[in-house]
């Protein structure tokens, strides 16, 4: 008896497969109506590709554009060597819980307190990316994000399953992949690869662990759900998850311009929209249709308990960026004289990032 390989072992029928199905009977036709794994192959080199848009957007449009509405071309610059001052700013950033003595500082160093707290916020700065660059990159976000909603919206909005999410299970998993449904998810695809490969230059945000799991959990459902054929349900995740997205670079590219009162207004919207969506319309009417209308109409095997599983940690990191969003306006209204004192000594100090 011939042994079986890992390729033949992971790529089992009855892994990625209904019961009694193989797959010959998912083979591609002349119209090339199934999906095919190595369709996965494409998004790669459409991910550099992506990655070289970026940066001739950012640098052609973008970044003109911030410097027309006011945003200085500057970089933080590292202030005077202290290494006594150096070594409290590393206390500093060990320990929140660390106070420095100010007054003890200030007759050790020959300083005023006030040079103190700008040589340490100059130092918190040096590395940073300058404002012009974050606003950069929220501005390419947003024109991603934008273009792909708008896109996705149009693929769809004559589609049967876009109307009665039931059609994704019907006749499963004997579904075509209309061209443009092919195009949507492989510049998706494309472009969460792209994100995937420039996190760690990217601005550095505090949700980086939060984010990078995103990538990771996004890349690999969109690849599940395209081996499986579950396409269907997998553009419905991708239209709804780039609505929001939309709002929330452009309440950041005002955050940066200063435009106070836009940026309050858009995040107003942003939250709003973040929490219909993601809250509401994904667990309500994808999740739950995934779990519980399916199995009714679809016989159950194992990748489809993994891409079920890959939505669920989607909702879970989705209740927790929730809760950092809510933090937010909590902060302003709640807590606002000290955040208020917190900035008020400094031109120096940058916007936090949401």
């Amino acid at each position: 008896m011939k042994e079986m390989g890992f390729v033949d072992f992971f790529w089992k029928e009855s892994v990625w497969l209904p019961p009694n199905m193989t797959w010959k009977d998912v083979q591609p036709t002349k119209e090339g109506i199934y999906t095919e794994f190595s369709d996965l192959l494409y998004p790669l080199p459409l991910a550099v590709f992506i990655l070289i848009l970026r940066h001739f957007c950012e640098k052609n449009f973008f970044k003109p554009l911030g410097m027309a509405l006011g945003i200085k071309d500057s970089k933080h610059l590292k202030p005077s060597t202290n290494d006594v001052l150096e070594k409290e700013f590393h206390l500093m950033e060990k320990s929140r819980e660390y106070s420095i003595n100010f007054s003890q500082l200030s007759r050790q160093l020959n300083m005023t307190e006030r040079q103190i707290q700008y040589w340490l916020k100059k130092r918190k700065l040096y590395g940073k990316p300058s404002t012009l660059t974050k606003f950069c990159e929220s501005g390419w976000r947003w024109l991603f994000y934008s273009s792909a909603f708008v896109y996705g919206f149009v693929c769809l909005w004559d589609e049967a399953w876009f109307n009665n999410i039931r059609h994704c299970w019907y006749n499963y998993p004997h579904h075509d992949v209309p061209k443009e449904i092919w195009w949507y998810y492989m510049i998706e695809l494309g472009f969460y690869w792209s994100l995937f490969f420039s996190q760690f230059s990217d601005v550095k945000r505090k949700d980086f662990v939060e984010m990078f799991i995103h990538h990771v959990i996004t890349i690999s459902l969109l690849c599940c759900s395209w081996t499986c054929n579950l396409h269907r349900a997998g553009s419905l995740v991708l239209v709804i998850h780039d609505f929001a997205d939309i709002f929330l670079e452009f309440a950041k590219m005002a955050n940066y311009t200063k435009f106070t009162t836009l940026c309050d207004c858009v995040f107003v919207f942003f939250t709003v929209s973040w929490i219909v969506t993601r809250l509401a319309i994904f667990p309500s009417w994808i999740l739950y249709s995934a779990i519980v209308e399916a199995p009714q109409l679809v016989q159950m095997f194992p990748a489809y308990y993994i891409f079920n599983a890959l939505l669920s940690v989607l909702l879970v990191l989705h209740v927790i960026w929730t809760y950092y969003i809510l933090k937010i306006p909590y902060r302003t209204l709640v807590v606002k004289e000290k955040i208020k004192d917190s900035r008020s000594d400094s031109d120096l100090t940058e916007s936090e990032d949401t």
